[in-house]
């Protein structure tokens, strides 16, 4: 088959697009989140459960040593769907992060290619006017005007 005719890739769309993945991404995390308040609760009442079956002849600490591993395995499956819960939430970020990185990259090699032709190709320098071009020849062309308010009557208009 080839990869440029359209086929019905049911996930495809939601890549090509940074905010369908981000609502896909939500509605994973949403269910994700609803299926650890379940477990949550479940974790709970089974080490009620397991904490309060005890057999004929055990200390007060042997149904509760007995419990440890299936709390701890309840514990791992909820640290790894805490896990998942945030690897999404970052997944997410991390693709709008990529579409703004691909645009500014080609905003950036534009200005690097400009700044690039402007560095081989650098505009002449204006030459400086000859001294006997500038206007008022009364004056010292090296000083711009009056050098006190006593010299204000001296100025020609």
């Amino acid at each position: 088959m080839n990869p440029n005719e359209s086929s019905p890739a049911p996930l495809r769309d939601v890549a090509q697009n940074a905010e369908a993945t981000a609502r896909y991404l939500a509605d994973m995390q949403r269910v994700l989140l609803d299926m650890g308040a379940n477990l949550e609760i479940l974790q709970r009442e089974t080490r009620v459960h397991c904490r309060s079956t005890s057999v004929e002849g055990d200390r007060w600490y042997h149904a509760k040593l007995r419990a440890l591993p299936v709390e701890k395995a309840l514990k791992d499956v909820l640290k790894s769907l805490n896990s998942l819960t945030g690897g999404l939430e970052k997944s997410a970020y991390k693709r709008r992060s990529h579409d703004e990185a691909v645009v500014n990259t080609g905003k950036a090699r534009k200005e690097k290619a400009l700044e690039k032709a402007r560095k081989n190709n650098p505009q002449q320098i204006q030459p400086a006017p000859n001294p006997g071009e500038i206007g008022d020849s009364g004056q010292n062309p090296g000083y711009g005007g009056p050098a006190s308010i006593y010299d204000l009557g001296k100025r020609s208009a």
